[in-house]
């Protein structure tokens, strides 16, 4: 097996080697990652410039764009061969609830779902982590069972866990997206010449962290599992939306 290692926070993160090395335990592993940090780049794809890539020495290719550009080069030409399976992570930091639609983490695997493979994306919920090895474990966990049971075309599994030893983690959970409150205010400053700038503020406070959720499952020592439908169609809604469209007059 072939696997394609991704991520956001750039080819020198701890979480994309602890990840790299641990996978490499059980496949062949190649890693093409953003040359610096790209958190928050979501699903991004540089058009506008062309991309450079080089082969760092520990083997890595590290890529002057996106995560969306990292996976997309690697799958549709960079690499000899395409991989079977793509990994983003393991980030610095949850992506649970609203996060998921800025996440450069998530955003990588989405790319590696939209060219048809199967794709995970691996957070643990801490800025400052200590057991990488841990995500790293469960990462391994979930690719045995991947190779045993496929997951739907049109999914990939985000997936959460707590900074805690492995011996400490309760068990896995299929969790659904917290929500949260709105945004806090952005940060007003002035720059060097007296300019005013801002700084995005804080995302909101957890608003919806039922049992049921992504938020309420590592807050309580469990791995959160979150099945991510890459058709953001709302199926339900197209009934309802004809009957709106049909009150139109063009």
């Amino acid at each position: 097996m072939h696997i394609l290692v991704s991520n956001d926070d750039g080819y020198l993160a701890p979480g994309l080697s602890a990840l790299a090395n641990k996978l490499s335990e059980v496949a062949r592993v190649t890693v093409v990652a953003p040359d610096r940090n790209r958190s928050a780049a979501s699903n991004s794809l540089t058009l506008d410039m062309p991309l450079r890539v080089q082969q760092m020495d520990n083997g890595y290719f590290s890529v002057d764009g996106t995560p969306t550009d990292c996976v997309h080069l690697a799958i549709t030409g960079l690499l000899k061969e395409d991989p079977s399976i793509v990994f983003s992570g393991i980030n610095n930091g949850e992506n649970m609830g609203d996060d998921v639609l800025y996440s450069g983490t998530v955003a990588a695997a989405t790319e590696g779902r939209f060219l048809g493979l199967p794709s995970i994306a691996i957070s643990i919920t801490s800025s400052k982590p200590r057991y990488f090895e841990t995500a790293a474990n469960i990462a391994v966990l979930l690719l045995n069972q991947l190779i045993v049971k496929e997951l739907p075309a049109d999914t990939i599994l985000n997936v959460n866990v707590p900074d805690l030893p492995l011996t400490e983690i309760k068990g896995l959970k299929a969790t659904r997206l917290g929500q949260r409150h709105r945004s806090e205010p952005v940060i007003e400053g002035r720059d060097p010449r007296n300019k005013k700038i801002y700084w995005v503020g804080p995302p909101g406070a957890q608003q919806d962290a039922g049992e049921e959720t992504d938020f309420y499952a590592v807050e309580n020592g469990y791995v959160s599992i979150t099945p991510l439908k890459i058709d953001l169609t709302n199926y339900q809604r197209l009934n309802t939306l004809n009957d709106w469209l049909e009150e139109l007059v063009l």
